[in-house]
């Protein structure tokens, strides 16, 4: 089944969430193991910081007992220089043991026996040591013999014994946990890895996946897109040979009937210089009410021949000035556009010159805002175009106010070249805004001489430019044409061909 572009959106969130999660739970675990091996590691440390108190204040018991026997015993001064080495550093050892394990309330009482065990056995060295070295050696070995001393340090010895073994108890139990954390942390972090590979692994599944399927579906609109140009192509040959053909049809059949349009006219003019032999005939008859035959050539020859021949001249005139513009319209279609760089503002500029004067013997102004990149197009149709919509707005300005003509000129986003002619005049009724472009149409008061073929005209030369013509207008206010042609007329007659 295709993935659609929402399925693969929605996809990917999916896939982005689950990564992310894995990865908040992969760095949270991690914290939390090495915060757990940081709390391992310094208790291991306190244990074997705290081993290292009890052992050294342990020898420094057991060195000090042992230099005072040896002197005891050999009354040699150079027994007694281990005790004078360490007697001093007992006390320092002990307050050192006994801060280490001032986190734990259990110890406070077996220290505080520990301290008034230590003062009691440096009493009894020292008490020893004295009478020995005052020639006393009977009352220094009675002491001893007492055991006293002997029960003392047994007991300092069990309780350092103790805490030794509850520090390699704790060091052991603290590597123990390092382990686990460690093991712990090497199972998150694969565990991480194989939901990252899998989240990894399934969005590039998923990217080329849907690229694949992009990749097929542009493959197939490039297909139809060819298709489709060619039929286009075949299409607008058609249209093209069709409108060739109406082109050559409206050419001929408007050539056919001027024909027997100037025979009409040229019978019509040999009709009217007949008039006078025949007035004269009838006036050369006396006036005789009571012939009726003479009363009715009389009014024939003065009234009914005239009105005819006027009617048929009329006729004729209006005939002919529409053949003019079927035949211009055809022209103007079979010409072949030359494209060229053009100045929109020069252009404009050019185009509202032949008719300023006009506009100035209304007392009215016109404005000219143009602010185009140059063209690629026909100058004479364009010439047209803006002649035509000019001359317009000047030809039904408003009766009760000067003419106020602006021509805006801009290039929109897609490329297209727009022009703006916007006047004061008397404006065009909104159901005849789709009329005025017909052919032989014309909206309001007839007043002003035309044929009805200016739009029409206008909005062929604009198709032929690539663009269109459109207006917006209210009664009494004036009217806005807006003209799009574009921008580049040869890449319209590189399609064309």
């Amino acid at each position: 089944m295709p993935i659609s572009s929402k399925g693969f959106a929605r996809s990917s969130l999916a896939l982005i969430i689950v990564g992310l999660l894995a990865l908040i739970g992969i760095v949270g675990t991690t914290i939390w193991l090495v915060e757990r091996n940081r709390a391992h590691f310094d208790e291991v440390t306190e244990a074997r910081a705290t081993r290292i108190a009890a052992v050294d204040l342990r020898n420094l018991l057991q060195s000090a007992q042992s230099s005072q026997r040896g002197y005891l015993l050999t009354l040699d001064e150079r027994y007694l220089e281990p005790y004078l080495d360490v007697v001093d550093r007992i006390v320092p050892a002990y307050e050192l043991l006994n801060e280490l394990l001032l986190p734990y309330p259990e110890a406070e009482q077996p220290m505080e026996q520990m301290r008034s065990d230590i003062e009691t056995k440096l009493a009894e060295l020292d008490r020893t040591l004295d009478l020995a070295q005052q020639g006393d050696l009977q009352a220094a070995l009675g002491l001893v013999r007492t055991d006293r001393g002997e029960i003392t340090m047994e007991r300092m010895r069990t309780l350092l014994d103790a805490i030794v073994s509850a520090a390699d108890e704790r060091t052991f139990n603290g590597v123990i946990e390092q382990r686990g954390a460690v093991g712990a942390l090497r199972i998150i972090a694969i565990i991480g890895a194989l939901v990252i590979i899998s989240v990894v692994g399934g969005a590039a599944w998923l990217v080329l996946r849907y690229t694949r399927e992009l990749d097929t579906a542009r493959a197939e609109v490039e297909t139809l897109n060819r298709g489709l140009e060619a039929r286009v192509g075949e299409r607008t040959r058609d249209l093209m040979r069709a409108n060739e053909e109406v082109q050559r049809f409206a050419y001929i059949v408007t050539h056919d009937l001027r024909a027997p349009l100037v025979n009409i006219m040229g019978f019509t003019s040999e009709l009217e210089a007949s008039l006078g032999p025949i007035n004269a005939l009838v006036e050369s008859h006396p006036d005789n009410p009571d012939d009726p035959v003479l009363v009715e050539a009389r009014q024939t020859a003065n009234e009914d021949l005239p009105e005819a021949i006027g009617f048929i001249r009329s006729s004729t005139r209006k005939m002919d000035g529409l053949i003019n513009a079927i035949l211009k319209i055809s022209r103007e279609g079979r010409r072949a556009l030359k494209a060229e760089r053009i100045d929109l503002e020069e252009l404009v500029e050019a185009a509202v010159s032949t008719v300023r004067h006009q506009i100035t013997e209304s007392e009215g102004d016109v404005e000219i805002r143009v602010s185009t990149p140059p063209v690629f197009s026909d100058r004479l149709a364009l010439e047209q175009i803006l002649g035509n919509l000019l001359d317009n707005a000047i030809k039904y300005r408003h009766p009760e106010r000067p003419i106020e003509i602006a021509v805006d000129g801009r290039q929109e986003r897609d490329g297209r070249i727009v022009v703006d002619v916007i006047d004061n005049g008397r404006g065009i009724s909104e159901q005849d805004h789709d009329r005025v472009f017909e052919l032989f149409r014309r909206s309001g008061n007839q007043n002003v001489p035309g044929e009805g073929i200016g739009l029409a005209h206008v909005r062929i030369m604009a198709r032929n430019l690539g663009g269109d013509i459109h207006l917006q207008s209210n009664p009494d206010q004036g009217t806005t044409f807006t003209v799009t042609v574009a921008p580049d007329l040869r890449v319209i007659a590189r399609s064309k061909d």
